[in-house]
């Protein structure tokens, strides 16, 4: 379950027609247009829903610059661990006004102040308290009480000026780390006047100039590739924002400005261009021309205006007005960035940047705070929102530990790690196809890393044979270690780069290296075997062929070498079910390459997977009003609304009603005897949460670090298995027996009546239909599913075939997928249909076909 603003989705058009249905389809007779049928936001690896502004914020600009060292880990935004494992609440801004002015008035006069007291109160002051300070700040004091000796003495001296700010000063400075924490912003344009009166004074305090005692840069021994860079260390004399004096460059200026800001500048300079990128190129070349620069800027300037920008900041002065102004340059008609930079500061007026060093520092906390390689602007308001929700909860054991990192240097080390692989991400997935210039610098990072990840995998595997973790903590605790940042960084440059440089005998043993481990990242195990085996099949003949020639025999050996470790694949207990039909299909192709006899050949017959069973289904489609269409297309919004719009049928079984594609084809399975829910997978996390609710709240150290969690921070990692393997197996096998209605009952039996908050659990299905299900359900075909939930739920939460049926007399479960025309299969719900039908569970691609419209 994610956190994300709940809001009415394109494809659920049809929310809100009254339509009669059958119980079965799950539908409310009550006319709530928020009804079970609602499609829920799906955790995605490649984002989230979240918007870039925060709740309620006023409009204001955002400017981007390039400044050096500023990698900020929010740059790819979704939802933390600790966000996720959190139930639904709102965290609109309605919401945390709510919170914010409950009994205001009465803590005005009353009770101590304090961040804790407020929280537990849930009183704030509007202008004295808020709560985003008081989570910014409930991070920062849980961090230090726990863990303060991963923190220098400097820095703990940073921590006690930060402290003492006033409250307008941490206010300001938080919202600005919500926001792009590497912008510049423009302070005419911050509004926060409810809670602060007069800005310059916040500005000011955050901007002045503090002390810290004397302290040398601390020296470590991490990879070339990730020296930490000279401007993220503290210095002597440190500021918690930076003020646009620092802007020196036309390069960063001109990212200062709007678009239309720009447009006005070029037009005076007798610059074209079409976009802002095309603007500030011809700027920056223009301010390099000699030619006639005396005249330009004697056309441009008046009296008023000579007094101009010099480069050297040490030469800034303050006007009368408390503004910003330069000394006058005595070369000023020589440079003509000068002049640019004033008209553009002119323009914008004074700015504000959050520092780096600071900065990185709060980062840091957060980072030891969350147990999380990510945070959005929503993690600091999330936990609060949840603690005061009224929610009834699992009964769970709630432990922080506060040895997860070992030394000051291993969390420097992961923090380094974290932004060397935030590079690799940039360079390979974020900017299009990789240059070489690329794909070299990932081999550098991958070059420095490896010896440092071999030395840590030998110091966990130690660690792990000397039992040094406890009810398998490790599985989980290792994903905060450098190695497991290292592991993915590796895994990238070895199945991508190395592949695409051909250099294969190389990515050959390094893929050897990732398999011999088996501590880091299980969830590649199976890409690493497929890879393996392909390099053994095609391209390792070749290279160790003696005389340059490759003969039949050298080709089999090693063909016979990729088929045995193709078996090895198979075999491994940590290899996922949706990796084994291509190293099954490799198999059988290699067997036959090898003239391997048919009697020594494997037979897969018995897990095969078939394609689903196409079935066409007939109705009647309602087309979009004609007027309808011709005001979009006259708006130019034609074909972006068509494209998005969800078609709508007519349901024969209520009276030829108005409802979705997919209504209308469970009333043709109902016609049929079938009984069935439109669920897309929610049926079926159900049935999971109900069959594994004690698993997922058995104790394990770490994963449970607030009472108000719905499930494990690690469920949704691939640390989830392998740390609860046993129990997991154990269940399983419970399962295959049929024991999964007594399970279901008891846990209904237990938690029915509190209506607990588990991930996935809608207590809106009925118990008789669940029990009904997992009583036709193949003992074998559940134990599937939940295994892939068990080893993939993060991942595997969508995909799901639209339909869950299920037929009383036959005695037979059914999955339909449903298309209406012009749709196709995505690849997630390819590999679900894969898995189901590899279980024995029939599954129909069912095509909506308009007979009439």
């Amino acid at each position: 379950m994610t956190l994300r603003p709940q809001s009415d989705a394109k494809h659920n058009r049809m929310l809100g027609l009254r339509t009669k249905h059958h119980l079965s389809e799950n539908h409310a007779d009550d006319g709530n247009a928020e009804g079970r049928h609602a499609k829920k936001p799906r955790l995605s690896d490649e984002g989230s829903e979240y918007g870039s502004d925060l709740p309620g914020d006023e409009v204001y600009e955002e400017i981007e610059t390039a400044q050096p060292g500023r990698t900020n880990l929010q740059d790819k935004v979704r939802p933390t661990g600790l966000e996720i494992a959190l139930p639904l609440v709102q965290t609109d801004q309605d919401a945390i006004d709510h919170y914010e002015s409950s009994q205001a008035a009465k803590d005005q006069e009353e009770a101590p102040d304090g961040t804790l007291h407020r929280l537990n109160s849930r009183k704030w002051v509007p202008g004295k308290s808020s709560i985003y300070v008081d989570a910014f700040n409930m991070a920062l004091e849980t961090v230090l009480d726990e863990e303060e000796h991963l923190f220098s003495e400097a820095e703990r001296v940073l921590f006690k000026n930060w402290n003492e700010l006033s409250y307008e000063a941490q206010f300001l400075y938080v919202r600005l780390f919500l926001r792009k924490t590497s912008a510049w912003h423009r302070t005419k344009s911050l509004r926060y006047y409810n809670d602060i009166g007069d800005l310059e004074g916040p500005i000011k305090e955050l901007q002045e100039k503090r002390i810290l005692p004397p302290h040398t840069t601390p020296t470590s021994s991490f990879p070339d590739a990730l020296d930490m860079q000279e401007d993220q260390n503290l210095e002597r004399e440190f500021c918690f924002a930076d003020s646009s004096d620092l802007i020196i460059t036309l390069d960063e200026a001109t990212t200062l400005l709007k678009l239309d800001e720009l447009k006005a500048l070029a037009k005076e300079a007798k610059i074209q261009g079409k976009n802002k990128a095309e603007l500030a190129r011809g700027l920056r070349k223009a301010s390099k021309q000699q030619v006639g620069i005396k005249a330009v800027l004697r056309r441009s300037d008046t009296d008023a205006s000579r007094t101009s920008v010099s480069t050297a900041v040490e030469d800034s002065e303050t006007d009368e007005n408390g503004n910003g102004s330069r000394r006058q340059s005595p070369d000023i008609d020589s440079n003509r960035d000068t002049h640019f930079l004033r008209k553009i500061l002119d323009e914008t007026g004074p700015c504000i940047r959050l520092s780096l060093a600071p900065l990185l520092l709060f980062e840091r906390v957060h980072l030891v705070f969350y147990r999380s390689s990510e945070w959005t602007e929503k993690s600091l308001t999330t936990m609060i929102l949840a603690r005061i929700a009224k929610r009834n909860f699992p009964e769970y054991f709630v432990s922080r530990s506060a040895s997860i990192f070992e030394s000051r240097d291993l969390l420097l080390e992961f923090e380094a790690a974290l932004r060397a692989q935030h590079k690799v991400d940039n360079i390979l997935e974020m900017n299009g196809k990789p240059t070489e210039e690329g794909l070299q610098t990932v081999i550098e990072i991958h070059n420095s890393v490896l010896p440092r990840w071999r030395e840590l995998v030998a110091h966990e595997q130690s660690k792990e044979s000397q039992g040094t973790y406890q009810s398998g903590e490790g599985a989980y605790l290792r994903r905060l270690s450098p190695a497991w940042v290292y592991t993915r960084i590796i895994h990238k440059a070895a199945l991508h780069v190395l592949h695409k440089l051909k250099r294969h005998q190389e990515q050959h043993d390094i893929v050897t290296e990732l398999l011999d481990q088996r501590l880091f990242h299980h969830a590649r195990r199976g890409a690493w075997y497929q890879r393996k085996a392909l390099i053994e099949e095609h391209y390792l003949a070749a290279i160790h062929a003696s005389d340059g020639r490759v003969d039949d025999i050298l080709k089999r050996k090693w063909k016979r070498i990729a088929l045995q470790t193709c078996e090895e694949g198979i075999e491994d207990p940590m290899v996922h079910l949706i990796y084994h039909h291509d190293l099954q299909k490799r198999i059988t192709k290699l067997e036959k390459a090898c003239r391997i006899p048919k009697r020594e050949q494997h037979d897969f017959s018995h897990v095969r997977l078939a394609a689903p069973v196409e079935v066409y289904v007939e109705g009647v489609r309602i087309e979009q009003d004609v007027d309808d269409v011709s005001s979009r297309r006259n708006s130019g919004d034609l074909k972006q609304s068509l494209k998005s719009t969800k078609t709508i049928w007519l349901d024969p079984l209520e009276e030829n009603g108005e409802c979705s594609v997919e209504a209308m084809c469970l009333s043709h399975y109902r016609s049929q005897g079938w009984k069935g829910y439109h669920s897309e997978g929610r049926i079926s996390r159900t049935l999971f949460a109900y069959l594994f609710f004690d698993v997922m709240f058995l104790y394990v150290p770490n994963v449970f670090q607030t009472p108000f969690q719905t499930c494990p921070l690690d469920l949704h990692t691939d640390a989830f298995y392998p740390t609860r393997m046993s129990e997991i197996n154990h269940r399983l096998v419970q399962i295959e027996n049929g024991m999964a209605p007594s399970i279901i009952k008891e846990v209904w039996d237990a938690n029915s009546e509190k209506q607990t908050c588990v991930v996935g659990l809608d207590w809106a299905y009925e118990l008789e239909d669940l029990l009904e299900i997992s009583q036709l359900f193949s003992g074998y075909a559940l134990a599937t599913i939940c295994k892939v939930f068990c080893q993939e739920y993060g991942t595997r939460g969508g995909g799901m075939p639209d339909l869950f049926l299920w037929h009383v007399e036959k005695k037979e479960i059914k999955f339909s997928e449903v298309k209406s025309e012009n749709d196709r299969l995505s690849d997630t719900q390819r590999l679900w249909i894969d898995v189901l039908t590899g279980a024995g569970v029939k599954v129909e691609l069912c095509h909506a076909v308009a007979k009439k419209t």
